[in-house]
Formats: structure tokens, C-alpha cells, sequence
């Protein structure tokens, strides 16, 4: 892949873990645990994290705007999270964890003026990304008021970006046909991630099974769950059209602006990826697709 697509894509890999270490850092927990979130697993708190922005959403809301996860997973935590904490207590309580986490992983230079231009540059971007899919997760982070730290503003981008993206993915598997459970099952068999990977998002041995025959019966898996060739091309429309979905902001920031923040970057995506917070398989692809 080459030219604007394979940019934007760049852009999400660099992007996606400055802001994925909210849901992995002891900090997050800690101040998860401090709400009254049972912090035994992770979920309890990704949803609250996730969701906040929506306002104290119902189920159905999340399961359309997270999009991957079984009802069944969503219904255990939504709307009990609200319960709780008020949505507003946990934005307040995720950007302490954001600064927590940050403050542990780069020390001084979130002060620093390398910090702040790399804030500047993409908060460039993701204003350029609102208001995105109405009703959409890029939407509601985009309603949000920036903070004012640059290390804060920075993974706030981050998250407007990464949500922005994530509309458009959505609305890309929707036109491709795919369900939500057939989008993973269809994302395992390009090697995106061993199937064991997706068993988080909830779905069940049948469900995954049933979807395993549907996508069989369009000629896009093979007996084995591997994608047929037919199956490769259509998860590789959905991501191209992911990428076109995603592309405003990096246009509205210029080539000059996108190498500059990848070069601010480079160092601190480097010390995120070698910090050990983040899973080494992952059920977004990064790395794979």
C-alpha cells in the first residue's frame, strides 16, 4: 500500500498506543478503584473510560458505538457504571490517569517544548476529524473540552483521532456486510490476530461458529476459517476505505505538520511499546494490517 492511504495509516499505528495505555496502566486501575470500579478484571473500568464522553449511555448506545463487543459484555457494565460514577467524574478521573501514566513513562519532557508542539500539531488534526459520524465516539471526544497540559492535550488528539477512525471502520464494515461478530471472525482470517484474541469482545464458541458458516456461505472464508481470496480483498476495501474515512485530518495538517509529529513522536511511541503496558497481540491489527 502506498500514497495518502498508507500515511494515514502510519498515523494510526503511531497514534493508537499514546492513547491505548489508559486502559492497561496501574495508574488507570488506581484511579478506577478509587471511583468504586472492581478493578479484578479490566473491563468494569474500559467501559467506563470508553463510554463517558456518550454521557451515562445505555447499553444499546455502547454496543453500536464500541460495535464489537456481545451484548451480553456490554450489559454486564452498562449503564451499572454510572452507578458508580456520573460520566463527569470519570473524565475528570481519566485524565488524572492519562497525566499519572504519562508523568511515568517520559518524566519531565511532558514539560517540555518538545511535548508541546506535538500537541499543537495534533490537536491541528483533530479538530480537522469533528464532527465526525453523528452520534459516534470520534463525535462525542470531539465535544470535549481540550485540556489545557500539552501531554494531556496530546492524548486527547490521540483519542479524538483513534475514535474518529474507529467510526469510519464501523461504517466501512457496515457497507461491506459485516456483522459485528463476522467483522472479527473476518479479521482473524486475514491474520489480523489468533481468533483466541477476539474471544474478549464476548461472543460465544456458537455465535463465532455460526458466523464462521455465514461468511463460508459468501465464499469468503475457507473450511479451515482462513479467508479465501475473496475474503482478503473485502477486509482490504473495508481497511482502504477506513484509511479514506480517516484521512481529513492529515490533509487539513499537511505533509509538513504529519512528518514533523511523527518525528515528535518516534521516541515517546518507542517507550510506550517497550514499557510492557500494552498486549503484544491486540485485536485492532496494529502491526498486521
Amino acid at each position: 500500500m502506498t500514497g495518502e492511504p498508507a500515511r494515514v495509516r502510519q498515523m494510526w499505528h503511531l497514534m493508537e498506543p499514546l492513547h491505548a495505555v489508559l486502559y492497561y496502566a496501574p495508574a488507570a486501575f488506581q484511579e478506577a478503584a478509587a471511583l468504586g470500579y472492581d478493578t479484578e478484571g479490566r473491563w468494569a473500568s474500559y467501559f467506563a473510560w470508553r463510554a463517558a464522553p456518550l454521557g451515562a449511555a445505555g447499553a444499546d448506545e455502547v454496543v453500536r458505538t464500541f460495535h464489537s463487543f456481545a451484548p451480553g459484555v456490554v450489559d454486564r457494565h452498562v449503564p451499572a457504571a454510572w452507578a458508580v460514577a456520573d460520566p463527569d467524574a470519570v473524565l475528570a478521573a481519566r485524565l488524572r490517569a492519562v497525566d499519572r501514566t504519562y508523568r511515568a513513562l517520559f518524566g519531565d519532557r511532558v514539560e517540555g517544548a518538545g511535548f508541546a508542539e506535538a500537541a499543537a500539531l495534533a490537536r491541528r488534526a483533530a479538530e480537522a476529524a469533528a464532527p465526525g459520524v453523528p452520534g459516534g465516539l470520534g463525535a462525542a471526544n470531539s465535544a470535549l473540552p481540550w485540556p489545557d497540559a500539552p501531554h494531556l492535550t496530546l492524548w486527547h488528539a490521540a483519542t479524538v483521532l483513534r475514535e474518529h477512525r474507529g467510526d469510519g471502520h464501523i461504517a466501512a464494515l457496515t457497507g461491506a456486510g459485516l456483522d459485528p461478530v463476522e467483522s472479527l471472525v473476518s479479521f482473524a482470517a486475514v491474520g489480523a490476530a489468533a481468533p483466541e484474541v477476539f474471544a474478549s469482545r464476548g461472543w460465544s464458541a456458537e455465535e463465532w461458529g455460526a458466523a464462521r458458516r455465514r461468511l463460508q456461505e459468501r465464499g469468503l472464508l475457507a473450511a479451515d476459517g482462513t479467508a479465501t481470496d475473496a475474503g482478503r480483498e473485502l477486509r482490504a476495501k473495508v481497511e482502504l476505505r477506513t484509511d479514506e474515512e480517516a484521512a481529513a485530518p492529515w490533509r487539513a495538517l499537511g505533509e509538513a505538520g504529519r512528518e514533523r509529529l511523527v518525528q515528535l513522536l518516534g521516541e515517546p511511541w518507542l517507550e510506550v511499546i517497550g514499557s510492557g503496558l500494552l498486549p503484544s497481540e491486540n485485536t485492532l491489527g496494529i502491526g498486521k494490517v
